[in-house]
């Protein structure tokens, strides 16, 4: 019987591509304000360059089209340290309610960086709603998921047996693995948007369960083979 539910955090509770959105409008406003540039015009592009290449030399690519003489160490930690207005997906709100009022034991476990994932969980208000959260990053990253440390953690916080605890998540390239492979129940979910929704992989690495909300977990749980 499942007694604990331990939830991911980014694109499973919550859109976290507006997380990426809010905190490009922080660095576009310093650079518009320091070099009297169109603010809106520099997110934009930032957007942009998302959409077609993804993360990783945005900041490079705006500032060599802008020639802004910048550190970029110092944009990433304008982008790490905002705490913009986030939101949980309304199914998120409800079933973390549904389940406490039930007597479920609620648990987030979320990768990346820590000051990042701190700033989200702030943001969208989520410590109150749970009983524990881990950044996997506090412990440093060679323990980011599918290191086994994290699930431990919580199912020891919990004094739950494993087969009693399930793990919610989205991508199946590192949320599953590690809680199988310790026994956990796994239950992925499928939503419209996100940057995993179109990843399939191999049996080892998919979920027993998938599901495209949350509110399905209220069926599943009422099913004694689960």
């Amino acid at each position: 019987m499942i007694k604990a539910l331990i939830f991911d955090l980014d694109d499973t509770l919550y859109y976290e591509k507006e997380y990426v959105l809010e905190a490009f409008k922080e660095v576009a406003h310093y650079l518009g304000n320091k070099y009297k540039k169109d603010e809106e015009k520099l997110y934009l592009r930032m957007k942009q360059l998302l959409e077609e290449s993804g993360r990783g030399k945005i900041f490079n690519v705006i500032c060599e089209e802008n020639n802004f003489d910048e550190d970029i160490v110092e944009l990433i930690d304008i982008y790490r340290n905002s705490v913009p207005k986030l939101e949980l997906y309304e199914d998120s709100i409800e079933i973390l309610i549904w389940a406490r009022k039930n007597g479920y034991r609620l648990g987030v476990i979320t990768d990346g960086c820590s000051k990042v994932q701190w700033n989200k969980i702030q943001a969208l208000g989520i410590e109150k709603m749970v009983d524990k959260i881990i950044v996997t990053d506090d412990f440093g990253k060679e323990f980011w998921k599918p290191n086994k440390k994290s699930y431990l953690d919580m199912i020891e916080f919990f004094k739950l047996e494993k087969k009693e605890c399930a793990y919610i998540g989205d991508n199946p390239n590192k949320d599953f693995i590690g809680a199988k492979g310790i026994g956990m129940k796994t239950i992925r979910i499928i939503r419209e948007k996100g940057d995993h929704i179109n990843t399939f992989l191999d049996e080892k690495y998919e979920a027993d369960l998938n599901i495209i909300n949350l509110f399905e977990l209220i069926k599943l749980l009422g099913n004694k083979e689960f």
